[in-house]
């Protein structure tokens, strides 16, 4: 039976995810909670994203250095902990103060080498589409993906991929056949929570690094592709998809749906 078999939100963007029992849909349709905090560069020009305008946030794409720290966020007191991997010390902030925030900044600004502006914003927060929902992906294709590369788990895939929302149950990409046109939604949750297909998620550099050390996978995007079309479902809409380095659902959450909440073990149900 298809099921919510895990759920995962990133408070500050780019460093490591918080796994959760409960994810609430916010107002403007994305995972409650995600995002929320980003290391903005002071001094970068402004992007416009839709209808908002967000300082330019450092992720894993800008630098490689936020592999060589490991960071755990309570979600009660908004306290995060970094610790790096070579044995430094162990700190933790007040993200919910200006001063805590202020504080963190000056600590991964010099960890990274760059001045570091950490921000909170409410929802959409910083994700990357803000008219985008939850990203979704089934376990199976997290096993699938593992399946094609030496030494990989199918937890370092999770890493690498950085899913909101994991689907058991259901075969390996499954979440591609909510893609292209006529193509059905799914519902979670005795409140029916309805999701609809955005797009397929296009990788970028991030994947193709180990997720512990930071290391990279050599040809790793060729064999990924090669595997990701020799696999290609026969249920999905190929011409959907630009290209092949792509794998997770971007979803959209209409708005009759936003403001509830989905949790682990909820069924997902696709209507025939």
């Amino acid at each position: 039976m298809a099921h919510i078999e895990r759920l995962q939100v990133f408070p500050v963007k780019g460093l490591d995810g918080v796994e959760v029992e409960t994810i609430g849909i916010s107002d403007a349709g994305t995972a409650a909670g995600d995002r929320e905090y980003a290391m903005c560069d002071p001094d970068a020009g402004r992007i416009e994203t839709g209808e908002d305008m967000l300082t330019l946030a450092y992720n894993g794409k800008q630098t490689d250095r936020l592999h060589d720290v490991r960071t755990a966020f309570d979600a009660g007191t908004h306290t995060l902990t970094v610790e790096p991997k070579d044995g430094g010390e162990r700190r933790s902030f007040d993200l919910s103060t200006d001063e805590g925030r202020a504080d963190a900044g000056v600590w991964l600004g010099d960890f990274i080498d760059d001045p570091v502006d950490l921000r909170r914003r409410e929802p959409p927060s910083f994700v990357d589409r803000p008219d985008a929902g939850p990203s979704v992906i089934s376990t199976a294709t997290l096993e699938e993906v593992a399946s094609w590369f030496d030494d990989m788990t199918v937890d370092g895939a999770r890493r690498r991929l950085r899913a909101n929302v994991e689907v058991g149950g259901v075969p390996a990409f499954w979440e591609d056949r909510f893609v292209g046109t006529d193509v059905p939604g799914f519902a979670v949750g005795e409140d029916a929570v309805r999701f609809e297909g955005d797009e397929p998620c296009a990788r970028c550099v991030v994947p193709s690094r180990d997720p512990e050390t930071g290391d990279p996978f050599p040809e790793f995007r060729q064999r990924f592709v090669e595997r990701r079309e020799a696999t290609f479902p026969e249920w999905a809409d190929r011409d959907a998809f630009e290209h092949l380095y792509t794998v997770m659902l971007i979803s959209r959450v209409p708005e009759a749906s936003r403001g509830r909440a989905i949790s682990v073990g909820d069924a997902v149900t696709v209507p025939e």
